[in-house]
C-alpha cells in the first residue's frame, strides 16, 4: 500500500503500525516524536496499535523549546 510520510509517497507493507514505521523510518530520537496521521495527533500510547491505511499521510513532528536569556 502507498502513504505519505513527511511529503515523500512511500510503499509500506498492509497493516503496518505507526510504531513500526517508526523504525523502519530510523526516526531520530523516537522517544520524543509526535506524530499525525492524516493531521491528527496520535496519543504516544496508541502509537503501537494504530495501523495504518492506504493513502495516509503520516508526519513527524519535534517540538523544541528555546528562548533567549535576558
Amino acid at each position: 500500500m502507498q502513504i505519505t510520510v513527511a511529503g515523500t509517497k512511500k510503499e509500506i507493507k498492509d497493516n503496518t503500525t505507526v510504531s513500526e514505521l517508526i523504525v523502519s523510518e530510523n526516526v531520530e530520537t523516537p522517544e520524543y516524536v509526535t506524530v499525525t496521521v492524516n493531521d491528527e495527533f496520535i496519543a504516544s500510547d496508541k502509537i503501537g496499535s494504530t495501523v495504518l491505511k492506504d493513502g495516509d499521510t503520516v508526519e513527524f513532528l519535534y517540538f523544541m523549546g528555546g528562548g533567549s536569556v535576558r
